[in-house]
């Protein structure tokens, strides 16, 4: 399917919405963040992400809903950060204290390019000049999105930067596997011994911690609605500390009959219940969306490691090449 205008912008720019599909998988993506906007599997009537059917909820409250979010996903504490000697101040757009996912002209938010397609995939790409945010280095990114037997979307991350840069991105969609209002019968599993423990910024406090006895602890699968009306569950899973080439299982998630199972090469899963989600607009399914509609599961570097060393480098290097691979995994029934 050709792509075709899914809306205006304010300015006049056109956001462009893409349809891809294959192996019963069928997904759209816009250049508006390069968001995952609608994902269908064959027998399902419902999406498996959250997301709207018009343009304008994309610009309020559904910002970030199924976006690549960058140059510097998550947060980046009091909107400073170092590189070889020189401070960089980063644009604060949460609260003015700290930078949040890029800051607020970040990839996720950006309308990017479309820069090729076919019947089962779709290539967006961006340009960040230096300076961008606060960021040194001109920084090329393309966003692959990929449907293969499984069915499997896979999403590729590819960046190079022209100076020393920070550099981390992630796929910002809420997943909802059984259609119904909240996510409470779902059950995730994530194979992290540790988290980072945040202050009341959601600024990490420093070294990760056992997530054992705590709400975190998902390393065997837990129905979602034990945890929701506990404490917030907005942190990073430690799951590895280094990066992968070849991307490892981070979490399963399932519910009404569904199973996902998500793999990729970063060593952090932000798990993120969304308990901020307050019904607007309408989405998908025809409803507006409450707190606890969808769970993100942010594939990403561990939030503000420009200030912790021992945390897992986020630094990219002039005409070093950072890739990303995100694979979600569909499967029907019991078995993964």
């Amino acid at each position: 399917m050709m792509p075709r205008t899914f809306g205006t912008l304010p300015d006049g720019r056109a956001v462009m919405q893409a349809t891809i599909s294959g192996h019963g998988l069928t997904a759209s993506v816009i250049t508006l963040g390069a968001s995952l906007q609608d994902l269908r599997l064959t027998g399902i009537g419902h999406s498996l992400v959250l997301g709207f059917p018009l343009l304008g909820p994309y610009l309020e409250e559904g910002r970030y809903f199924g976006a690549v979010i960058g140059r510097y996903a998550n947060r980046i504490a009091r909107g400073r950060a170092v590189i070889d000697g020189q401070e960089l101040r980063l644009d604060r757009n949460q609260d003015g204290r700290h930078m949040l996912h890029g800051g607020h002209d970040g990839c996720g938010t950006r309308n990017w390019m479309l820069a090729d397609w076919d019947e089962s995939s779709v290539a967006l790409a961006d340009y960040l000049p230096s300076g961008h945010m606060g960021f040194p280095g001109a920084m090329l990114i393309r966003a692959t999105y990929s449907i293969l037997p499984g069915p499997i979307l896979m999403l590729t991350i590819l960046a190079t930067s022209d100076d020393t840069t920070y550099c981390n991105f992630a796929q910002h969609s809420y997943f909802n596997l059984d259609g119904a209002e909240t996510v409470a019968d779902h059950r995730l599993t994530v194979p992290a011994g540790t988290y980072l423990p945040v202050d009341e910024d959601m600024i990490p406090l420093g070294a990760p911690a056992p997530v054992q006895g705590t709400h975190l602890d998902f390393r065997n699968p837990v129905t979602l609605g034990e945890r929701l009306g506990g404490p917030r569950i907005d942190h990073n899973l430690c799951v590895s500390s280094q990066r992968r080439i070849t991307p490892r299982k981070v979490a399963v998630l399932q519910a009404g009959g569904l199973m996902m199972s998500l793999r990729s090469t970063e060593p952090g899963l932000q798990v993120y219940a969304g308990e901020h989600l307050a019904p607007g607009a309408a989405g998908l399914g025809g409803r507006p969306y409450g707190r606890h509609a969808g769970i993100a599961l942010e594939s990403q570097l561990w939030p503000d490691a420009p200030h912790h060393a021992d945390y897992p480098s986020a630094r990219l290097e002039p005409g070093q090449l950072y890739r990303q691979s995100t694979v979600m995994s569909f499967h029907r029934g019991p078995k993964g």
